[in-house]
């Protein structure tokens, strides 16, 4: 360890299906330490096949940090990631001097490492108006409206996903202002290092893999998971590819099979949007997942 009085964090993101979660798990054995997810969607006790859960094997290997740690009903937020892993972060540096944090949901890692920034208050008659516009008009109005009102946020924006882009037209309605604006705080400086590691394959591979992924989660009940999660279908949580697609087969728009594809579809454009993310933050180092690259990694620390 090249500083060896500092705690450090190394971080191990990447899109989806390239092989965080064996890579991280290899990584804290080596260092016998935790892991802290940074999946906005693992975190959730009831999603477990479509959101691809490190299997019971794996968990029982090494302690994880935001796995099944929630119920789908609370609405959790990259400040309430940040919050809880800071509190994990202090509680693993008690036993290791490195902590290891996976996961692909870039905003999550941002907030963890520079800190998020505070959102103005929404008065509930606003936050029922963008909701009752959504159900009344569907997700083409939400969009339009926030490409047209908000174009820097939209440029960026999870297109596809509902509550993301509520709580964007949210802040415009009562600010005037880009949820953008609010944004651009100063970074935080923490008091451990960070060390970014990204994982990368080919554009074929990573296709593959994603195609082979979702294979196995039609195999292993998808559909009955998303069955029994038909109660809290409008909660956030379930805003997600994987399940929104299984809900319009429930809703008779398509066949199990247009399902899946479909889920391939949204998965490949998901991972292309998660490489632009990663990739516009020069403090990552690349890495293929292989075996062969840990050595180099342990290096850095």
């Amino acid at each position: 360890m090249n500083e060896s009085t500092q705690n450090t964090v190394i971080i191990i993101a990447g899109p989806t299906a390239v092989g965080k979660t064996s890579f991280a798990i290899a990584l804290a054995q080596h260092f016998q330490t935790d892991i802290i997810s940074a999946d906005s969607r693992q975190c959730y006790k009831e999603m477990k096949i479509g959101v691809a859960r490190p299997s019971a094997e794996e968990l029982a290997a090494i302690k994880h940090y935001f796995i099944a740690s929630h119920a789908v009903t609370e609405d959790l937020n990259a400040g309430s990631f940040e919050k809880y892993a800071l509190e994990a972060v202090e509680e693993i540096f008690k036993k290791s001097k490195v902590a290891i944090m996976v996961g692909g949901t870039g905003l999550y890692i941002k907030s963890f490492c520079e800190g998020i920034d505070p959102m103005p208050e929404i008065s509930e008659a606003i936050r029922q108006q963008v909701i009752d516009g959504y159900k009344q008009k569907g997700l083409i109005w939400l969009q339009k409206e926030l490409e047209q009102k908000d174009p820097a946020f939209w440029a960026v924006a999870e297109q596809q996903n509902p509550q993301r882009l509520m709580r964007a037209l949210e802040v415009f309605y009562a600010t005037g202002q880009s949820i953008m604006v609010y944004r651009t705080k100063k970074k935080i400086e923490r008091p451990f290092r960070i060390i970014k590691i990204g994982l990368e394959i080919s554009k074929e591979q990573l296709h593959h893999n994603i195609n082979s992924r979702v294979e196995q989660m039609m195999q292993e009940g998808l559909l009955k998971e998303v069955e029994s999660l038909q109660p809290y279908r409008n909660h956030n949580a379930l805003q997600t590819v994987g399940y929104r697609e299984v809900f319009e087969h429930l809703d008779g728009k398509c066949s199990l099979e247009e399902a899946a594809e479909h889920i391939k579809n949204n998965t490949r454009h998901y991972a292309k949007r998660q490489m632009t993310w990663f990739k516009k933050d020069t403090e990552f180092q690349w890495f293929s997942p292989a075996p062969a690259s840990l050595p180099q990694i342990t290096a850095l620390v």
